[in-house]
C-alpha cells in the first residue's frame, strides 16, 4: 500500500461514493472516504442522497457537458441493472412516460433513450402539448448507496467517519486526524464531494451553493411497474417512481432556498392529490376492481414522507482542480472539486466521477 498514491474523498453521498469507486478502481491509488454521515446511517436531512426518488431522466437541457455526463451514467447503470448483473437488485427497468405543458426546448436530451417515441395528442392529459415514452431505470437509493459502499471497500478503499471543518485539516493530516492514527501525513490529493456542505466547509465556502428543497411520499404499491411524470405551466412537477422493492416514490416539489428540514403536511396532501390525478392506478387493485378509486384509498398504503435538500449551484456542477499549499511543510496538494449537482446527482454521478478522476490523474502527473 505504501506504493499507492493516497487520496482522500470528503463526502459519502452518491457523488462522493461513485467518485471514490471510480478512482479506486483505476488502480495505483488507495482512496479513503472521510464523511460525517454514511449510507448505513438513519435517514437525515444532512444526507440528501437517501431521499432521492430516483430515476434516470436527464435534465441536462442545452448543457453539452451535462448531457455527456448523464449519457455515460445511464450507460453504466443500464449495464449494472442487466438481469443477473452485479447490481440488478438496486434497479428496476421500466417504461417511462413524460408529459409536458410546453414544448421541450432540447428534445435531443431524451430522444436518445431506448425505445423512444412521441405520444399522439389523443394520449396526452389535459393542458399538455407534448408527450414521450422510452425505456429507463429507477434506482432504489438506500440499496444502491450501500452497493456503492460495498463495491468501494471490496476494491481496497477505506472509510473514516469524521466531521471536516476545513479542508486544510485533511490536506495536512489526511484521514488520520479522524481515525486516531499516530502518524499523520498529507495525502497525494483531496477530492471534495460535499454537496450542500460546500457552502459552509472551510476552505471552500462556495456561496453559489443553495438548497433546492424536495418532498416526497412513499407508498407500498408493488403493482406499479411504470414511471410517469408531468409538468404544468404553474411550475408544478409531479412524478411516479416505482422501485424494485415494490415501494413507489410520489413527488414532488422544487423550492429554492427553502431550508425547512421536515415534511410539511400541506405539501404531502398536495403531492398525493397530484400523484393520484396523474396515476389513479396507485389505488390498490382490489379497490379498483369494485369501484372508482378515491384519494383516500391511498392512506393505508403510505409508508413515509420524505424531505431532502438538493445541492443546487449557480453555474452548475463545479468540476475543477485547485492547488493548495500546506501550512507546515509547504507541500502543494491538488484539490479536486465535484459538487453542485442539484437534483441530478444520480443521473450524472458516473459521468462526473470520470471527469473528476481524470482531473486527479492529470494533476498528479504534473
Amino acid at each position: 500500500m505504501q506504493d499507492l498514491k493516497q487520496v482522500v474523498v470528503i463526502g459519502a453521498g452518491v457523488v462522493g461514493l461513485t467518485t471514490a469507486v471510480r478512482i479506486q478502481e483505476r488502480g495505483g491509488y488507495h482512496v479513503e472516504i472521510v464523511a460525517e454521515t454514511l449510507p448505513s446511517d438513519p435517514k437525515s436531512i444532512k444526507y440528501t442522497s437517501h431521499w432521492a426518488g430516483a430515476h434516470h431522466v436527464s435534465l441536462a437541457g442545452s448543457d453539452v457537458r451535462q448531457q455527456k455526463m448523464d449519457q455515460e451514467t445511464f450507460k453504466t447503470m443500464w449495464e449494472l441493472s442487466a438481469p443477473g448483473g452485479p447490481a440488478e437488485g438496486c434497479f428496476l427497468r421500466i417504461h417511462q412516460e413524460e408529459y409536458y405543458a410546453e414544448r421541450r426546448a432540447n428534445p435531443e436530451v431524451l430522444n436518445v433513450m431506448p425505445e423512444y417515441k412521441a405520444l399522439p395528442t389523443s394520449a396526452l392529459p389535459p393542458q399538455c402539448v407534448e408527450g414521450i415514452s422510452f425505456k429507463t431505470l429507477t434506482i432504489d437509493s438506500p440499496v444502491y448507496l450501500n452497493y456503492l459502499l460495498s463495491r468501494f471497500l471490496a476494491a481496497g478503499g477505506s472509510i473514516v467517519r469524521g466531521s471536516v471543518q476545513h479542508i486544510a485539516q485533511v490536506i495536512e493530516g489526511g484521514s488520520g486526524i479522524f481515525s486516531g492514527r499516530k502518524t499523520l501525513a498529507s495525502p497525494a490529493a483531496v477530492v471534495v464531494c460535499v454537496g450542500l456542505g460546500a457552502r459552509t466547509l472551510g476552505g471552500v465556502e462556495d456561496k453559489d451553493i443553495y438548497p433546492i428543497r424536495g418532498q416526497t411520499v412513499v407508498l407500498r404499491a408493488p403493482w406499479i411497474k411504470f414511471g410517469r411524470t408531468i409538468s404544468s405551466k404553474l411550475g408544478l412537477w409531479t412524478y411516479i417512481i416505482p422501485r424494485r422493492s415494490g415501494d413507489i416514490v410520489v413527488g414532488g416539489i422544487k423550492v429554492e432556498n427553502d431550508w425547512y428540514p421536515v415534511p410539511r403536511h400541506e405539501t404531502t396532501e398536495d403531492i398525493l392529490r397530484r400523484g393520484f390525478a396523474l396515476c389513479p392506478e396507485l389505488a390498490p387493485p382490489e379497490v379498483r376492481a369494485q369501484r372508482e378509486p378515491v384519494l383516500e384509498d391511498l392512506q393505508p398504503i403510505i409508508i413515509e414522507e420524505g424531505c431532502g435538500l438538493r445541492p443546487g449551484r449557480k453555474g452548475g456542477i463545479r468540476l475543477e482542480v485547485e492547488w493548495v499549499v500546506t501550512s507546515q511543510d509547504k507541500k502543494k496538494v491538488p484539490v479536486v472539486f465535484n459538487y453542485g449537482h442539484g437534483g441530478y446527482g444520480y443521473q450524472s454521478s458516473w459521468g462526473s466521477a470520470t471527469i473528476a478522476s481524470e482531473l486527479l490523474e492529470k494533476a498528479l502527473a504534473e
